[in-house]
């Protein structure tokens, strides 16, 4: 399931530039051909604050087993509270699959644009 990320915006730069968002570099391919490895992301890290997060959202998620290291995935599943969340490129992602469910804490916010 592919979906769209728009680009940067004029007020997601801005919101950039006041630090309301944050921009990740995409290091693998566990989510071609949506996203390519060194391609820019900004990043919400309020949006869940008043809703939670959705099924086929695309998220940064602090990796369950490595805290330092974060992911991106698309949200797969919601079971009660957890989240399963998979890469578009199931042959080289490291995900639910792997670690099981997550909890929302580890999300880390919302993917919403692609950068520059």
């Amino acid at each position: 399931m592919q979906s769209e990320i728009p680009h940067c915006s004029f007020i997601d730069f801005l919101l950039l530039v006041t630090r309301r968002r944050r921009r990740f570099r995409v290091t693998g391919l566990s989510m071609l051909p949506l996203l390519s490895p060194e391609e820019e992301i900004i990043i919400d890290p309020y949006y869940y604050r008043n809703i939670s997060p959705q099924v086929n959202d695309i998220v940064i998620v602090e990796h369950p087993l490595q805290s330092q290291l974060k992911i991106v995935k698309r949200i797969n599943q919601i079971i009660g509270d957890k989240y399963f969340i998979i890469g578009d490129n199931q042959h080289f992602s490291t995900d639910s699959r792997h670690f099981g469910l997550i909890s929302q804490s580890l999300i880390v916010g919302k993917v919403i644009a692609r950068f520059p």
